[in-house]
């Protein structure tokens, strides 16, 4: 199997998974709703769609280890991992708003090779890998050709357990709403993500993520010609628990705004 047919091939296990969650959100009750940590939601749902995605991975690679949100399986140490996401932006799903999706990534020897985001609501399938480009829908994508930060649109996610980083947070917050279009914070950073591989925003940063939240989504943005890095303008985004993702236009303006205030 290609690397393109792999890819393919876990755009339909994204597909049928957030197929699920998309019929159980018709039918969800609150009292489903169980408490990982403060302000940390999961469900059946989340639980049981990645059960579903993990088997529907499992042959396709031999021997493959798995990195997942709700502990389904948990094997490394392997040439290749997937980091799986089964509905990221649980909150926004337990509420009804209709801003979630499923994640997949893929690493070989540590290195991202393959990402799909499937934004259920939209039904808006995202799709990377490695130097195949990036796609949405069978349609190919690109950041967007914005060179200045005034004219860009931004997204972020709000800290909701770890507020340690809460002034130089706000700092970066406070400069890009007096100098952009404006902020954004849709409550998933899959869909962040994706959204600045298609054009739709400029730029994305937030601290305390996991690997399950921006494995596929920041490696859509790169084989969409976008920028990822970490807050001090490296590559330890994946399991460093800060990203910062760009377009090219205006990355090194944004990376500086942001490493300045962040390690002052």
């Amino acid at each position: 199997m290609s690397t393109e047919e792999l890819c393919k091939a876990v755009c339909t296990v994204a597909r049928d998974a957030g197929a699920f969650i998309r019929e159980e959100r018709k039918q969800f009750k609150s009292s489903a709703i169980e408490h990982k940590g403060t302000n940390d939601l999961v469900s059946y749902v989340d639980k049981t769609a990645e059960q579903q995605i993990v088997k529907a991975l499992t042959p396709l690679i031999a021997d493959a280890g798995f990195i997942t949100e709700e502990n389904t399986l948990s094997i490394t140490g392997k040439k290749y991992e997937w980091i799986i996401d089964p509905l990221d932006g649980t909150t926004n799903f337990v509420h009804g708003l209709p801003c979630f999706c499923v994640s997949i990534g893929l690493t070989y020897n540590g290195k991202l090779c393959l990402g799909v985001v499937y934004e259920i609501n939209l039904d808006e399938c995202f799709y990377a890998w490695q130097d195949g480009g990036a796609w949405l829908n069978e349609k190919r994508i690109y950041v967007s050709d914005t060179i200045a930060l005034k004219d860009s649109l931004l997204a972020t996610g709000f800290p909701y357990t770890d507020y340690s980083r809460m002034k130089p947070y706000m700092e970066v917050f406070d400069y890009c709403m007096h100098y952009s279009h404006g902020l954004r914070r849709l409550g998933s950073a899959a869909v962040d993500l994706v959204y600045v591989a298609c054009g739709r925003m400029e730029a994305f940063y937030e601290y305390g993520l996991n690997a399950w939240d921006v494995a596929a989504g920041a490696f859509i943005v790169q084989q969409a010609g976008g920028k990822v890095c970490d807050f001090n303008g490296s590559d330890n985004f994946l399991f460093g628990r800060e990203i910062i993702a760009t377009n090219s236009g205006i990355h090194n303006e944004f990376l500086g705004i942001v490493k300045e205030r962040f390690n002052h």
